[in-house]
């Protein structure tokens, strides 16, 4: 199968799956969750949905937990959205993408304020006003 293809096939998956988590799930483990992309095997019989879950640790098992016991019902959904000869397996893995870079952006904070402690101040006083003026302006 062209990579072409699999790209089409792996997009139109992803926004079922996000979809149907969204709107659809009524599993109170499901929350916070974005569904990132979606990679398919050649032969389009397993799919690694990958997603990003906010919360702790804990929290961010359970989650996928319910994710996985969701498969099912989220295979259904893509089988009835999309003509394929194959409906994939879902598997679910964790993407530890934005939690690495925002641990990264806090790294490069702190040294920013160790370099140019005076610099970093007005840096963090401006950015507090900013923040609070966007806070007075939305309702």
């Amino acid at each position: 199968m062209s990579a072409r293809r699999l790209l089409k096939a792996a997009e139109a998956i992803r926004e079922v799956v996000s979809m149907a988590i969204l709107t659809e799930l009524r599993d109170p483990r499901v929350k916070n969750v974005t569904v990132l992309g979606v990679e398919l095997s050649p032969d389009m019989r397993e799919a690694k949905v990958a997603v990003s879950i906010m919360g702790s640790d804990s929290q961010q098992r359970t989650t996928l937990k319910g994710l996985q016991n969701a498969s099912g019902f989220l295979q259904t959904r893509i089988a009835e959205r999309i003509d394929t000869r194959y409906t994939p397996r879902l598997s679910f893995v964790i993407d530890e993408g934005v939690k690495k870079s925002v641990a990264v952006q806090q790294i490069l904070d702190q040294i920013a304020r160790e370099r140019h402690p005076d610099t970093a101040e007005a840096d963090t006083h401006k950015a507090g006003i900013e923040h609070s003026e966007a806070e007075q302006e939305s309702p």
